[in-house]
């Protein structure tokens, strides 16, 4: 089983607080993520996240395909660091970490991504030919998103 890598650090001009409370709530999703990948979350979430909590997503991600995703808030170090993991969904395995720290003038962000592919040879054929760009593009919006919302001047 090939382990992939999504990795992206950023500085944001924000306080921790105020980037802990976007970054760890699932509401904003799909601000900071293509249009195509349509995101609704299917369970109630509370304003604060924790370890242990359950969320329930209906998301059109490759196709237009409705999907179920179920995430587990494994870590809550709050406000610095967070870890989901995905527990049903699309792919064999899913942990996404997001860490913050503060910097001169505001705050570095941190994202970890480690995931594989289902279904073996065609998993990695699919990643190959489609999965892996979007799953690129889904992390350069955010990126994006966040630059123009908040970036540090140079």
């Amino acid at each position: 089983m090939k382990i992939y890598t999504i990795y992206r650090k950023q500085q944001l001009a924000i306080s921790t607080l105020q980037a802990w409370q976007f970054l760890s709530s699932p509401h904003y999703l799909n601000q900071i993520t293509p249009d195509f990948f349509n995101i609704e979350i299917t369970s109630p979430v509370p304003d604060e996240i924790y370890a242990g909590l359950l969320i329930s997503y209906r998301m059109k991600a490759v196709f237009g395909i409705p999907m179920s995703w179920l995430s587990e808030i494994c870590h809550c170090d709050q406000p610095r660091r967070f870890v989901y993991q995905q527990r049903v969904g699309p792919f064999k395995f899913w942990s996404h970490e997001v860490s913050l720290k503060e910097c001169d003038g505001g705050i570095e962000v941190e994202d970890i991504v480690f995931y594989a592919m289902p279904l073996g040879w065609l998993g990695e054929a699919l990643h190959a030919i489609l999965i892996g760009d979007k799953l690129q593009r889904i992390f350069d919006t955010r990126y994006q998103y966040l630059q123009a919302k908040w970036g540090m001047k140079a």
